[in-house]
């Protein structure tokens, strides 16, 4: 039977994280903005489908979402002591690099199975002005499979925080926008899941035109 929200020791850890380092870095460092946090479904699965430019990008989406968002992780980090732990608990699960890992799909399915928001850059990787160009099936694979509706989002200004030669961020403005909540596809069928993911990347870089 799926769950409608994540384990209590999840959301702990989550709110902990969200009010003691990531919602004072995003308002007060990179004055952000959060537009349609009202689209965000307060409790069971969803696809949180995004853009994708920076490494900060999955704290600051999760932050937004008022909820914890699961997201893939290099399957490197689960080999770390306490940290294999904390991002278990926070909602993380392994992928492999440079691979189309099924076991990856499989987890991210299970995560939407027990009441989890679980994000995936529609893209896959990373793009230098954070618009999407080569949008990939995986997000509308996993919803069809789920039976989860996909909620699009725009990062705005997230390529721009790490600078070359420095590890620290750079103080850009930051804006987030959230969509209106997209129907499950009705099946697995290609051209509906290509449908879908061209309607996700379409309303995404429309979003994220809008700019600050």
């Amino acid at each position: 039977m799926s769950k409608s929200r994540e384990p209590v020791e999840s959301l702990l850890l989550y709110y902990l994280f969200k009010w003691s380092i990531v919602s004072p870095m995003l308002h007060l460092y990179f004055r952000g903005r959060i537009y349609g946090a009202e689209n965000v479904p307060a409790e069971g699965p969803v696809v949180v489908v995004s853009n994708h430019a920076s490494d900060f990008d999955p704290p600051i989406l999760s932050n937004c979402m008022r909820r914890p968002v699961a997201f893939m992780a290099k399957e490197e980090l689960f080999k770390v002591p306490i940290l294999k732990q904390a991002i278990t608990l926070y909602g993380a699960y392994p992928v492999k690099r440079e691979s189309a890992d099924r076991s990856a799909i499989r987890s991210a399915i299970h995560s939407l199975e027990n009441g989890w928001a679980t994000g995936v850059f529609l893209q896959g990787t990373r793009t230098p002005d954070g618009r999407i160009t080569e949008p990939k099936l995986g997000a509308a694979l996993i919803a069809a499979k789920a039976k989860a509706p996909l909620l699009p989002v725009s990062l705005w200004g997230t390529h721009a925080i790490s600078s070359k030669g420095s590890a620290v961020p750079r103080p850009v403005p930051l804006t987030v926008r959230i969509g209106k909540l997209i129907e499950a596809p009705g099946s697995s069928d290609r051209e509906e899941l290509q449908a879908l993911t061209q309607r996700c990347a379409i309303e995404i870089n429309a979003m994220h035109d809008l700019g600050r």
